[in-house]
């Protein structure tokens, strides 16, 4: 049997034109594929650690919704190692690899840098927390680089895959790794328009080996069912978010929202969120700083919630394990967030 399955829980869902449709299509569909997942065996092992918090604009991060005196909020961002048998075995997955020390060439944040100018170095070393690489991270869970069978990202913003994967002649570090990606989102990274292209690295995609790359056209499960890789679109045209079957419940990582907030708005202690939420009605607030398919990133934050069902931390906020969570920072007051998710910790690791 193939570690990667395809699903069809949301085929013709979005298909509709009248957008409040779509939702409730959405909706109805990720119930149902929330009980078809919890069915499934739970994950070997699932636990997050961080990487580094580094600033992000708050006008992008609560789109039309923030209305706070900080530009910015504090972005945790974190690497996920998942575990799931197989018939070939318990295979290794990282979500959201970041090498960030490689990635600062994001014309995005590279001109935050310049603007600093003679005061970048102060700038970064008091907004910037460098918490932990990824090969630190597997060392110290006890996994060595060529124990990892597959990485994936929620969307391809920032991300150089050249350390990992190996291209143009430099070894691959995850030398047995395989990337998992939606198609339409490897077409978005590699060819995008100038305005697109401010959030991604340059040439961290280039040189790649094709045999290093797994494209996914569909929903997919893994293994045996514990994971699968779920289309959102919204945030990137090829979004997708990682669900896993844990036993603190399902967990849902994207990017579409940088805090529990954005999820439950009405329930927000940060400015103006649950105003926001009242007066439009809107039930999430989306992080658009591309704001390629806002409606759609709509109705993908309606299903990652309906999927992820409710946190154990409060029952009126969704399960969901951001790859990117905000959190508080004195530098920038009024945008601590009302839940946090924080580091997560499922069962144990099985070490080559």
């Amino acid at each position: 049997m193939s570690i990667i399955k395809p699903v069809n829980s949301f085929q013709g869902t979005r298909d509709v034109s009248r957008p409040v449709e779509r939702v409730d299509n959405v909706r109805h569909a990720a119930q149902d594929f929330r009980r078809d997942m919890l069915s499934h065996p739970k994950v070997q092992y699932y636990e997050s650690f961080e990487l580094i918090r580094v600033p992000y604009p708050s006008k992008y991060g609560y789109l039309n919704a923030f209305t706070g005196f900080s530009s910015f909020v504090h972005l945790v961002n974190r690497v996920f190692i998942i575990q799931f048998n197989s018939d070939e075995g318990i295979k290794t997955m990282l979500v959201s690899p970041m090498d960030w020390e490689n990635q600062r060439d994001t014309p995005y944040f590279k001109r935050l840098v310049d603007r600093a100018g003679v005061a970048a170095p102060a700038q970064e070393a008091l907004t910037t927390r460098k918490t932990s690489t990824v090969p630190e991270v597997l060392e110290r869970v006890g996994l060595r680089p060529e124990d990892v069978d597959y990485i994936t990202y929620d969307h391809m913003h920032t991300v150089n895959l050249r350390r990992w994967l190996g291209a143009d002649g430099q070894p691959a570090e995850l030398p047995n790794a395989r990337l998992l990606i939606m198609r339409d989102e490897w077409d978005c990274a590699t060819a995008p328009i100038p305005w697109q292209n401010q959030w991604f690295c340059p040439g961290g995609l280039v040189g790649i080996p094709e045999e290093k790359i797994i494209f996914l056209d569909e929903d997919v499960i893994l293994g045996d069912g514990s994971v699968a890789l779920v289309r959102t679109p919204g945030h990137t045209e090829g979004n997708h978010s990682i669900v896993a079957h844990t036993d603190g419940g399902l967990f849902v990582t994207s990017e579409n929202g940088v805090s529990l907030d954005n999820y439950a708005p009405a329930l927000s202690r940060i400015p103006k969120l649950a105003e926001y939420a009242d007066v439009t009605g809107a039930e999430v607030v989306l992080n658009g700083n591309t704001q390629e398919m806002a409606v759609e990133q709509y109705i993908s934050m309606v299903q990652e919630k309906a999927i992820a069902g409710p946190s154990s931390i409060d029952e009126r906020i969704p399960n969901m394990a951001l790859s990117s969570e905000s959190d508080g920072f004195w530098l920038f007051p009024g945008t601590r967030p009302t839940f946090r998710m924080g580091s997560l910790k499922f069962g144990e690791l099985k070490p080559s």
